[in-house]
């Protein structure tokens, strides 16, 4: 069942990027995910970007058809269906003291929210931020004020180090001992990430996105190839031990019809 709930206010973060507040505690958990409902135009799977008992973030990019109309047709005020929250989100190990956050784009509103948590914990978290350019890094304020170390790369190099956050990431992890590296954003990037992570012998976890339907499990649209695991249900979050033996990570996803499109 959807819940209407009534937007508070909405932050233009960048011409493509907004951040919708809700006055509701879903009582989410970071890494999970909510179906907002635009109705007479689609359903579609959104990151919840933060959860306190007062307020729920949900970043959305301007992507499709049912983002794209909510851009132009929603506004303060306004209701959107919420269905969830949904699947299994970031672990955070007992024991943990010091972790690395990697998000690309438009994926790192969950990670926002998984720093929250890290803080409220007293974890040392880094942040690491890639973009295209200074204008679609998302967040940096609210990483820096939740007490983060934040480094950036933009491909253009128009803010921090131009090139890719993957080889901050490296240079990061060398710097002393860390426990866990998260990741969200391309798959192409995520692969990486994971990948360096397990050279170094650190666990790492990885936030998938694949087209869904139903949300809970029942539909079978997001299963991976090859292991029949849900994303939806069995993610979005997986350890890397996981991931990197899926044969289509980083290389392919499917669309509603089946096909399979490569990864850019």
């Amino acid at each position: 069942m959807h819940l209407p709930l009534k937007i508070h206010s909405i932050r233009e973060e960048n011409p493509t990027f907004r951040t919708y507040v809700f006055k509701h505690d879903l009582r989410a958990k970071p890494g999970q995910f909510v179906m907002v409902w635009l109705p007479g135009v689609d359903e579609v799977p959104m990151s919840v970007g933060w959860q306190n008992e007062n307020e729920l973030w949900i970043g959305i990019s301007k992507v499709g058809d049912c983002t794209t109309a909510i851009f132009d047709q929603i506004k303060v005020g306004d209701r959107l269906g919420i269905r969830g929250p949904f699947g299994k989100g970031f672990e955070i190990k007992k024991g943990t003291k010091k972790i690395i956050l990697v998000g690309g784009g438009f994926g790192t509103p969950p990670l926002l929210f998984l720093a929250k948590e890290a803080r409220s914990k007293k974890i040392e978290t880094t942040v690491i931020l890639g973009a295209r350019s200074k204008q679609q890094i998302l967040y940096e304020k609210e990483f820096k004020k939740l007490g983060c170390e934040v480094l950036v790369s933009t491909d253009d190099g128009s803010q921090g180090h131009r090139g890719f956050c993957t080889e901050i990431l490296e240079k990061s992890i060398t710097r002393g001992k860390t426990d866990c590296v998260y990741t969200c954003g391309p798959e192409k990037m995520m692969k990486k990430v994971a990948e360096i992570a397990y050279d170094f012998g650190i666990n790492s976890q990885v936030s998938l996105e694949r087209h869904m339907k139903c949300g809970f499990g029942i539909c079978g649209q997001c299963c991976i190839d090859g292991k029949g695991l849900r994303v939806c249900k069995d993610g979005p979050v997986f350890d890397s031990k996981d991931v990197l033996k899926f044969e289509e990570f980083g290389k392919y996803s499917r669309t509603a019809s089946g096909k399979r499109v490569e990864f850019k």
